[in-house]
């Protein structure tokens, strides 16, 4: 491990701290997280100034932060704060105030980098090469265009969660009449954005901060979906709207009260949703896209891999699985190799499998992770790699992709698929998906096969496809007895799914 850093995230709501490690390369792994709800930002509309009270309650916080970071060993501390502390007329003795008590510096981020950051976050984290991002905090929010993966143009509109439900606590209007005064607010910035206006229709719109993560856990709730993974998962605004409807008209004892909504968010939510529901109608937006990541991410990107300061990564899913390859401490070069002799395998049976080529994705994430389950124990592996790649962080891939990349996995070994945990999954994947996790499990465990010994003996295959037969002749360097009758206990598992006999030559 090359360094473990601290990043606190001092926003107009709450106060983060997640602690990283950075490993040689390049990589990194969030190993602990903390959060508090400080509302830095609440009663500022006023006066403009931090109020004593949530001054004293952010000190308590940092404090707290600071100990974490001391008791765990973090090498250094990157500390920003953003819209509550930028706007603050007593932003200098504020600042001062935390060096003295907390021993941590921080840093007010200009609007500018705050959205760079975000961008950052989302464009190393997800393969969408069209994106409109909307990151709502507590004091301001954020509007991010890019395009074939270049920044073309942001904004921030000072609205934000907690400084519009400030704005209308007092006003004598009932929830819902809040929620329509807030829209209509929002409507009339977004209106102002000229280069909204020449959006490309098909932009892709991206929801960033912790309103969206509490969307999705209601939505999670309402749909029973059955993975708990914020990132890339998919809304549809027809189905936002009833939950939108639903929370703007309660009072706030009813919010609590929601399944998956914080009661520390609560009260501010309906403001956020309100600038979504905005959003979604100013741009004629079908389609939200949950981002797990933005300007911690951004940060942990700036400090792991320096290179994405001047340009994304090209390889999102990639540089994703090799994090997790070695976080796992999987054996590199069997990994490696056993990724290439899949996907030959499964370009030479093209021919018979006819799957087009973005499955190859699939098969990559299953063979790059197949035996990241030895973590847990040897006997029965296959089932704990199932569970870790459903639950990894994985970046670039859909849930439908990281759902059939498990099953593959697990098909490594000779199991098939057990049907009630896919029935599990049935929201994700449908019940021709089985014909695909089949064949893809084949290939993959013919492929992990060839690699038995982790030599490297086998260093290609080629298949003739002759009657109703496949002939595979292995390119070898030395004996590979051991691999080759380990890859022929898979003939029958070939021949229910390709419906050929296997000859390995």
């Amino acid at each position: 491990m090359a360094e473990k850093i601290g990043i606190i995230d001092l926003g107009s709501n709450s106060a983060r701290l997640v602690i990283v490690n950075l490993f040689e390369e390049g990589y990194f792994m969030v190993v602990d997280e903390l959060k508090e709800s400080v509302r830095l930002g609440q009663d500022m509309e006023k006066d403009g100034f931090l109020k004593p009270a949530r001054v004293s309650e952010t000190i308590k916080t940092l404090k707290m932060f600071r100990r974490l970071c001391d008791a765990s060993g973090v090498d250094r501390i990157i500390a920003v704060a953003t819209e509550a502390v930028r706007r603050a007329k007593n932003q200098r003795s504020f600042l001062d105030e935390i060096q003295a008590n907390c021993g941590i510096k921080l840093r007010v981020l200009t609007p500018d980098e705050e959205a760079v950051l975000v961008y950052r976050g989302v464009i190393n984290t997800m393969d969408i090469p069209k994106g409109l991002i909307l990151e709502i905090g507590g004091g301001s929010t954020k509007i991010v265009y890019y395009n074939r993966r270049n920044l073309l143009n942001h904004v921030t509109i000072p609205y934000g969660s907690v400084n519009l439900t400030d704005m209308y606590a007092n006003s004598g209007l009932k929830p819902e009449e809040q929620a329509e005064a807030i829209e209509k607010l929002i409507t009339e910035q977004l209106q102002n954005i000229e280069w909204l206006k020449a959006v490309d229709q098909d932009a892709q719109m991206i929801g960033v901060g912790g309103s969206f993560r509490n969307l999705f856990k209601i939505s999670r709730m309402v749909h029973k979906y059955p993975l708990d993974t914020v990132h890339n998962y998919r809304m549809l605004t027809e189905d936002f709207t009833p939950v939108y409807d639903m929370i703007k008209v309660l009072d706030l004892d009813k919010k609590k009260k929601i399944k998956g909504l914080s009661a520390s968010r609560a009260d501010i939510l309906p403001a956020a949703l309100a600038v979504i529901s905005a959003f979604i109608k100013y741009m004629h937006e079908d389609t939200i896209a949950f981002s797990g990541a933005g300007l911690r991410e951004g940060i942990m990107f700036n400090q792991a891999l320096p290179a994405t300061i001047d340009k994304p990564l090209q390889d999102v899913l990639g540089y994703s699985l090799q994090t997790l390859v070695k976080y796992y401490e999987c054996d590199e070069k069997h990994v490696e190799h056993v990724v290439n002799l899949s996907v030959q395998l499964f370009k030479q049976l093209r021919v018979l499998h006819k799957f087009p080529r973005q499955y190859i994705r699939i098969l990559k994430i299953a063979a790059s992770l197949h035996d990241c389950g030895m973590r847990i124990k040897f006997y029965n592996h296959q089932r704990h790699s199932w569970y870790m790649i459903l639950n990894a962080t994985l970046y670039g891939v859909s849930h439908r992709e990281i759902v059939l990349a498990a099953f593959v996995a697990c098909c490594h070994k000779k199991e098939d698929i057990n049907m009630q945990d896919w029935a599990r999954y049935r929201d994700i994947v449908s019940d021709d998906d089985l014909e695909i996790v089949r064949k893809l499990g084949v290939i993959l465990r013919i492929a992990e096969s060839l690699d038995r010994a982790n030599s490297g003996t086998v260093k290609n295959v080629n298949c003739d496809i002759l009657g109703d037969s496949v002939i595979m002749k292995t390119e070898v360097e030395s004996d590979a007895t051991l691999e080759i009758k380990n890859a022929m206990a898979a003939a029958t598992e070939f021949r229910k799914s390709f419906h050929k006999n296997l000859e390995i030559l």
